[in-house]
This record gives structure tokens, sequence and C-alpha cells, in this order.
């Protein structure tokens, strides 16, 4: 019987792999026939897909003034890294770049979510909470995230829209790899090369040092209250001090390592240091750095252009008076700061889900953002699919996507085009965009804490069992 159940078990794991690259190869013809399609969509156009940071139409008028001897950042065009215009310059015809780079996207995806379901399983095993698992079918959350990914229609507009945000993407996803995976140099390259691209991955640096330090998402306060019992029940302050040493001393991989986040706050200085060192070799042809940062980083956290996006600040800095530009300015980009420490403490056992949230925040709040910074956070909260399959409002927050996706290039085209319209119908999908990912950020928040007070539960009737 046992024999029967395993080849049963692999078997199943056959046909689980076998349906996934299916369905990867399916995606990547989907994208070959959208991009090579007779008609033009035209969606590189679209305010929705390229934004003055991600628009290849930009970055091929860098290049193209670069191959000119001038400066890239002559006039107003481009605002994008010398690096990236050496790199996908001469690649600027050849559009298969963006679907490798989402099926390489996809992969890293895939590799992370099946760390941390392992790392979830040993967390329930060590709780002695693995009959969860065994009851209820634990969902394989990388092949989920990933497909969740390739075939979310904001990944494939990005992508046949030809937008840079594959490229960006692919740095802030290969961080979070090398991070699960404890590739410390891997992690500082990728979160050194995400920085420098958008600006806002800077934050990720929170969850990066948790994921070192701490190892991959598995509910740490948990695993320690299940096996040594809670603080109170202990009968001195020495009985809890003997607790601590021992846990200290113990085999377990939750206690904070500073050696992995030392180097990795080293490997990051040197990776900086190289970039700078290949960007100041690009821009001494026409420039220097400084006019790089203000062209590029500058340009990011001014807001200068205001042109129309799925964003927020774009309309309100286009009806605020000067004399307050710089102050709402401060208060904007301080949103997004306020939020990190808070969350850091209450999910710190959870370093991969807080670098989701803090990648949906910034997606919200940044000043260019656009449907490839969407289609990335969406990808990503599939590998918490058995965490938040009780996570409330998802069927409305998917009409709502839908809903918003299909009114916004009707309320542009009403405004830009017919005139039977004006800015205030296309900012009305841009809040409520913005409501709807605020909504994502509270009800996953919410329903993760809730999982997590579920196991402490079950594990506090575990000990009272054993005990009885």
């Amino acid at each position: 019987m046992e024999a029967k159940t395993e080849e049963q078990s692999t078997k199943r794991k056959k046909q689980k792999h076998g349906g996934f690259w299916t369905w990867l190869a399916a995606s990547v013809l989907f994208r070959l026939v959208l991009i090579y399609f007779p008609k033009n969509l035209n969606l590189s156009s679209r305010p929705e897909v390229s934004t003055p940071l991600t628009s290849l139409r930009r970055l091929a008028e860098g290049y193209w003034l670069k191959q000119s001897s001038m400066s890239p950042y002559a006039g107003s065009m481009y605002h994008g890294s010398p690096l990236l215009l050496s790199l996908l310059g001469p690649l600027t015809v050849k559009r298969l770049v963006f679907v490798v780079a989402d099926i390489l996207n996809a992969m890293l995806i895939r590799a992370t979510g099946q760390t941390l379901q392992v790392a979830y399983r040993q967390s329930l095993k060590s709780l002695d909470l693995d009959t969860i698992s065994e009851s209820s079918e634990v969902l394989p959350s990388g092949d989920i995230a990933a497909l969740v990914y390739l075939w979310n229609p904001l990944t494939i507009v990005a992508c046949v829209g030809l937008s840079t945000s594959p490229i960006e993407n692919f740095a802030i996803i290969l961080a979070l790899f090398g991070a699960c995976k404890r590739l410390v140099p891997l992690a500082a390259f990728g979160w050194v090369m995400a920085t420098h691209l958008s600006l806002y991955p800077m934050i990720l640096i929170i969850p990066m040092i948790l994921l070192l330090g701490y190892g991959p998402d598995t509910p740490r306060k948990l695993l320690l209250q299940r096996r040594y019992g809670k603080a109170e029940d202990a009968t001195s302050i020495d009985s809890c001090q003997q607790q601590e040493k021992a846990i200290n001393q113990s085999e377990l991989p939750h206690v904070f390592s500073w050696r992995p986040v030392m180097l990795f706050l080293l490997w990051a200085i040197v990776w900086s240091a190289y970039v700078l060192f290949l960007c100041g070799v690009s821009a001494k042809q026409y420039g220097s750095l400084w006019e790089m940062f203000e062209r590029m980083h500058g340009f990011i956290l001014t807001v200068q252009d205001l042109s129309p996006n799925i964003g927020v600040l774009w309309y309100f800095f286009a009806e605020v008076f000067d004399f307050f530009r710089n102050f709402f300015l401060i208060v904007f980009h301080m949103n997004i700061l306020f939020m990190i420490f808070p969350l850091a403490i209450r999910l710190k056992h959870r370093p991969c889900f807080l670098a989701f949230v803090y990648i949906t925040i910034s997606s919200m709040l940044k000043s260019y953002p656009s449907v490839g910074d969407s289609a990335l956070y969406i990808g990503l909260l599939g590998w918490f699919v058995n965490e938040l399959s009780e996570m409330r409002f998802s069927f409305c927050l998917f009409s709502v996507y839908v809903g918003v996706s299909l009114l916004s290039p009707v309320m542009h085209n009403l405004w830009i085009w017919r005139g039977t319209g004006n800015a205030n119908f296309y900012f009305a999908t841009a809040i409520t965009y913005a409501c709807l990912q605020i909504v994502l950020v509270i009800e996953s928040v919410s329903a993760m804490l809730n999982h997590d007070r579920k196991l402490r539960k079950l594990s506090n009737t575990k000990i009272h069992v054993d005990k009885s």
C-alpha cells in the first residue's frame, strides 16, 4: 500500500510539472503572437504601460543621441540609466528581449516560491502541526505564482507594449531570490541594480536583511513558543534566561545571524562602487555622474513630468501652487518611509511577505507607476496562496481590478481623443486604482496575521494536550 501511494504521489508530481511547462510554453507562444501581430496594437503609447522611465521610445531616442556623440539626457526625453542604455540600446528593434525577461522572472519566482513552501512545511513540522498539510492539500505556491505572473494580463500588456519594467522587475526578483537562497553576492547585486534603475526598491533592504538573518518566511515566534512554552509559564527569571540560552545554542535556523548581513552590506558597497564606475565611464563622453543623478533620480523625486499615468501624483502636482510644491513632494515621499518601520516590526517573522507589502505600497505611491509594477506584486502574491486562502473580498478585488483595467483606457480616450470628457474622468480611475491597492494591502496583512494566530492557537492546544 505504501509503495502504491508513493507511486501515485510521484505520478501527480510529474503531471504537475508537465502541466507547468505546457502553460509556460503557451504563454511564450501567446506573447510572440501578440508582438508580431500584423496590426499594431499600439500599446507602447498607452500611459498605463509606458512612463517617462519605462518607455522604449524614449530609450531609443536616448540611444540615438548617444550614437550622435550627444548627451542622451539632452532635452527632456530620456531619464533612465546609462547602463540600461548601453544594454538595451542596440536591442530596441529585437522585441524578444522582453519575452526572455518575463520567462526569467517567472522561473525565479517559481524557484523562490518552492523555497518558501519548503520553509513553510518545515515550520509546521517543527510545531508538530504537519497534520494540517496532510489533511488539507498544500498548493504548489511556486508554480502558482509563476503562472499568475506569466498569464496576468498586466504582465502581458507590459511585455507586448515594450516597456522596460520587466527588466526592473527582474532585478527585484533576483534580489529576493538571492536572499531566500542566501546567495549574498547575488542578492546584493540584484538590490543595487534595482535601486539604481528605479530608486524605490531601496526600501527592500529591510526585508532582505531579515531574510538573510533569519532565513525564509517561517512563523518564528510560534516555533519558539511551541518548543519552550510561553514566558509567563516559566517559574523564574533564571529559567527564562536558561531557555533563551538554549534557544540561541540550539540548531534552530531562526536565530538572527549577523554574518550574512554584514557580507550583504559589504557586497552592496562593492557592487554600488562598480555600478558608479561603469556609469562614470559611460557618462564621461558627454557629461558627469552629477548629470545622471539629476536627470535620473532627481527626475523621480521632483516629479517634473506631469503626463497622465495610473498614479495620483501627476494630477495633484498639476493643480498645486508652486509655492507649496516642495512641501508636498516631501509629504508624498515620506508617506512611504512612515510605513516602513511599523510594518517591519509587525511582520519581521515574514520577510518575504513584508517585501511584497513594500513593493505594493511603493507601486501605489511612486512618481511614475505602470502596469508592470502591478504585475510584479500580483505575481508575488501567489507565493502566499496557502496562507492567504481565507482572505476576504478576493472576488471583489478581482472584479475591481478588471473594471479599472477596462475603464482606464476608455476614460483616457474620452478625454484626449473624443473631447467628451476631462482629466477628472481619467483621474477617477487612478483614485479607484490606488484605493484598490490599499484594500489589497490591508486585507492581505490581516489574513496573514490571522493565519499566524490560528497556528499559535493550534500550537497552544497541542502544548496543553501534551501536558495532560
